[in-house]
């Protein structure tokens, strides 16, 4: 779909004083044609920097043109068919793009009320207070009719990855978090199941060609985070342990963002701050993501801004979601050990000759659901720590969570039973996917390893970590806080 100009246009200054005679009109359109392109171009100059707010296709642009289309080869993937076969796919899914949550619109409803209020003459301002709020406050993080189509075509890609696991007749497992958001993705993602494979099914399945099952809510496993009881203690309701994202928020760095943003808008700067100059740029991502056009909001940003907010919105999840703090990842080896539990019963079923019961385990969470999953396996994690201070010396990081949980963000990991009879230890392998991208394992360039091999890797998370132990506060200790 080719980006929408934005539903407001507006002349460059001067544009129509240098227009004369019958020229007039088509210098306007001109000038307007120049106007809509120097906002697309803001729109995607800055998408790459929304963080978890960024929508997938930034990650794969030719989505936007071929919403099916599987890409480029990757080298390596999936398996030679001739001696290995899929057995088993189980995947960790994001919902899809979603509407702000109550508190974002606020906060933007509040700085639309400010650009509203100021005196005297201001273009940016004008043309933003001019702007429709259309955002309502019981949209709250719901998932958005784009999120849908980012789930169904997600899941005919798949099934076009994996047609024989994919496919009539194969039983279908769907977990869900509770939310909304997640139980949509997952019914929009069964949808796009049945138009994959609509066409195929025997007549006996009638309008349910997948046999799918019931959506079963697991909070457990989709929302660890909520029932560790030391993480929401230490992390999540401890103002103190987001000191580095508050210390960044009145840096130097964020400093000059509020600063050029204020004078952009013509406001005074102490009617700024961090948080109202984010919602902001994260209108500029709602607007893309959500309805494909790019936001008047978009133009009040350069690319240097762009860069800090990006760095605000990863510290926030660094310190709250991955290598901040143990307790973030090691919540997640209850869904960690959950995934090698279903892939020990395949491999199990594989090697006493038995069908594979559970071929496809689909589960629909959150960012906050993957992000800690990856931080437990050991990705994306940088030499130095993200801190407040050295955002200069992480230009080049590996932690970007744009790059990493957008909207529709997957982890999937496929099992293959494998032809080799002269290597026994061999016969099961597995292979991880990111964002349909092949991962290479983080302690090699490689993207293919021995089921045997990756159990030993991950021994001390799957034999020594217990969600209980890790998480339950006991009853007669004091509330002291540990970072």
């Amino acid at each position: 779909m080719p980006l929408e100009p934005a539903h407001r246009r507006f002349l460059p200054a001067g544009s129509a004083l240098r227009c004369a005679g019958g020229f007039l009109l088509l210098c306007l359109l001109a000038a307007l044609g120049a106007a809509e392109g120097a906002e697309r171009e803001a729109a995607e100059r800055l998408s790459p920097y929304f963080g978890t707010k960024c929508r997938y296709e930034t990650l794969h642009p030719h989505l936007l043109r071929e919403p099916l289309a599987l890409g480029p080869p990757q080298s390596g993937f999936p398996l030679p068919p001739a001696s290995c076969t899929p057995l088993q796919l189980n995947a960790v899914i994001r919902h899809g793009t979603r509407f702000p949550t109550g508190g974002q619109i606020k906060k933007l409803a509040h700085l639309h009320r400010l650009l509203g209020q100021r005196n005297g003459s201001c273009a940016a301002s004008e043309a933003l207070a001019g702007w429709s709020l259309w955002y309502r406050e019981d949209m709250d993080g719901q998932l958005a009719e784009r999120g849908r189509h980012d789930m169904s075509t997600l899941a005919r890609r798949l099934a076009a990855r994996f047609p024989g696991l994919l496919a009539p007749r194969r039983r279908f497992a769907f977990v869900s978090s509770h939310k909304a958001r997640c139980l949509n993705s997952s019914d929009a993602f069964r949808d796009g199941l049945r138009q994959a494979l609509g066409g195929q099914q025997p007549p006996e399945l009638g309008n349910d060609p997948t046999m799918l099952g019931d959506i079963k809510i697991n909070d457990t496993l989709m929302r660890f985070f909520d029932l560790c009881e030391k993480f929401v203690r230490d992390v999540d309701n401890n103002d103190e342990a987001m000191h580095e994202v508050d210390a960044f928020k009145v840096g130097p760095e964020m400093k000059k963002v509020v600063e050029r943003i204020a004078n952009n808008l013509c406001l005074p700067v102490d009617q700024l701050n961090a948080d109202l100059v984010q919602v902001a740029f994260f209108t500029c991502s709602f607007e893309l993501a959500i309805k494909n056009i790019s936001s008047p909001w978009c133009s009040i940003f350069s690319e240097e801004d762009a860069l800090v907010l990006e760095y605000l919105n990863d510290l926030k999840q660094y310190w709250k979601r991955a290598y901040g703090y143990e307790i973030n990842s090691r919540a997640s080896c209850i869904l960690f050990q959950d995934i090698f539990r279903n892939l020990d019963q395949a491999v199990l079923e594989s090697k006493n000759s038995k069908p594979i019961s559970s071929p496809v385990i689909l589960q629909f969470g959150h960012a906050e659901t993957l992000q800690p999953l990856l931080a437990l396996m050991g990705y994306f994690k940088d030499k130095e720590p993200l801190k407040a201070n050295n955002y200069h010396r992480h230009m080049n990081r590996k932690f970007r969570s744009g790059r990493i949980v957008p909207y529709a963000s997957n982890l999937v990991f496929v099992l293959y039973h494998c032809d080799q009879v002269q290597s026994p230890k061999e016969e099961y392998k597995v292979q991880l996917l990111l964002n349909e991208k092949l991962l290479e394992f983080p302690w090699s360039k490689k993207t293919v390893i021995s089921y045997a091999n990756l159990k030993n890797r991950y021994k001390d998370v799957l034999q020594k970590c217990h969600f209980a132990e890790v998480c339950n506060i006991p009853q007669n200790t004091t509330n002291t806080v540990v970072l």
